[in-house]
């Protein structure tokens, strides 16, 4: 059983900075790409970015391009987002989501339902 453990939300000025982690832990493949999703008040799950585990590429939502950058550690099992310049309107549950095996072609385009696994979820509240 593969689970999904996400820390590091918090509440931060607007302009502001915060890191992430979600830590896997379970049932692993080499072919697994790890995902960061946020859904705010009576908003879609939206992708925010996607890491290839196995070549390190990434992939970015557009609203994030530049700002924000999602990384692992060497042992593959813990994925970071970096979130910089944030804005009120990041504010949002941040998830963590995995899939396996990974369709890098699919995944790329960061769409929930390519996503079999999921973290509870933390809380970012930007504040202007």
């Amino acid at each position: 059983q593969v689970q999904l453990v996400e820390s590091g939300g918090d509440s931060v000025q607007a302009g502001g900075s915060l890191r992430l982690s979600c830590v896997m832990s379970g049932f692993f493949v080499s072919n697994r790409c790890m995902g960061w999703f946020r859904q705010g008040p009576e908003k879609e799950r939206e992708g925010v970015a996607v890491i290839n585990n196995r070549f390190g590429i990434t992939s970015y939502g557009d609203s994030v391009k530049g700002r924000f950058t999602i990384s692992q550690d060497s042992s593959k099992i813990t994925v970071y987002l970096q979130m910089n310049s944030l804005q009120p309107e990041d504010t949002a549950m941040y998830y963590c989501a995995a899939a396996l095996p990974c369709d890098w072609s699919k995944v790329t385009k960061i769409v929930p339902t390519d996503f079999g696994y999921w973290g509870q979820g933390t809380q970012v509240t930007v504040s202007s």
